[in-house]
């Protein structure tokens, strides 16, 4: 005769393996975070100062990396704002209106991310170079953009541009346009509904944008890569000064330049946990 299993013994049985695969599923999930960030992290700081605070920070007032360090965040502090302004205008545009090449404008944000950041600084490099479609029109009125800091930011503002409007797009879509038109029958004009109805909807969406755009532009390293020149002391990005030195077998001062972006990593994952914590 066949003995029937308790329902109880199938439910505990049950709760057993879910709890075994949940466990499963986060072990695994935290080996992968250990493996791919919290070991290079530490190997970072570890090379950086493997011999001694004192050439870690002989190494970060070095006068070439003193220059990497200034013109990164010049780089930073002219390309963000730029995308930040270009990201509200086009998520506005496509989030609350219709018009023809909508779907086409949408393709164009894109395209950084289809594109390799490499082929991007060789086509700026086409155009402004010396021998590019606008090279001679620029040596003629001595305006320098490839091998120079325009070149740069040119260069990086194409790479980040789609972090911020990518974040406030889905934003804006799910608010949709009931407050805004609440706000024109109470008689507000355009900028009284941006800044006091629109803008505090879209805020922490829009500094996670900006989180985003602002790491990848200071840790931006193919495009320029091709249109810096590699000048030191002149066109040299952190990223840059870092493969620099590494080639030249300076692996403590690699790594301890390489340790600013590391701690600007962290800082960071931090802001977007916060900003994502706020969000929910």
């Amino acid at each position: 005769m066949n003995k029937i299993k308790s329902p109880y013994k199938i439910n505990r049985l049950n709760f057993n393996f879910e709890a075994f695969r949940k466990g499963g599923l986060i072990g695994v999930a935290l080996a992968f975070l250990a493996l791919f960030i919290v070991v290079p992290l530490i190997a970072v700081f570890t090379e950086a100062f493997s011999k001694g605070a004192e050439l870690y920070f002989a190494s970060l007032m070095d006068p070439d990396a003193r220059s990497a360090i200034k013109l990164t965040l010049l780089v930073a502090a002219i390309a963000v704002p730029l995308n930040t302004i270009f990201g509200v205008i086009s998520a506005y545009a496509i989030a609350k209106f219709q018009f023809k090449g909508k779907n086409f404008l949408i393709t164009l944000i894109d395209i950084p991310f289809a594109v390799s950041p490499v082929i991007a600084g060789l086509v700026f490099v086409l155009l402004f170079g010396s021998q590019g479609f606008l090279g001679p029109f620029l040596e003629a009125n001595n305006i320098k953009i490839v091998f120079a800091v325009p070149g740069l930011i040119l260069a990086t503002v194409f790479v980040t541009f789609p972090f911020v409007v990518r974040e406030l797009i889905p934003v804006m879509q799910e608010q949709g346009t009931d407050e805004e038109q609440a706000g024109r029958i109470l008689g507000a004009n355009g900028w009284q509904m941006f800044f006091r109805i629109t803008l505090p909807n879209i805020k922490w969406g829009l500094l996670y944008g900006i989180i985003l755009c602002n790491a990848r532009a200071m840790g931006e390293f193919g495009a320029v890569s091709v249109v810096s020149g590699h000048i030191r002391g002149l066109t040299n990005t952190i990223p840059l000064h870092v493969e620099i030195l590494y080639n030249e077998y300076q692996f403590s001062a690699a790594f301890a330049v390489a340790s600013i972006l590391a701690m600007l990593a962290i800082v960071t994952l931090f802001l977007k946990s916060v900003v994502e914590w706020k969000t929910k």
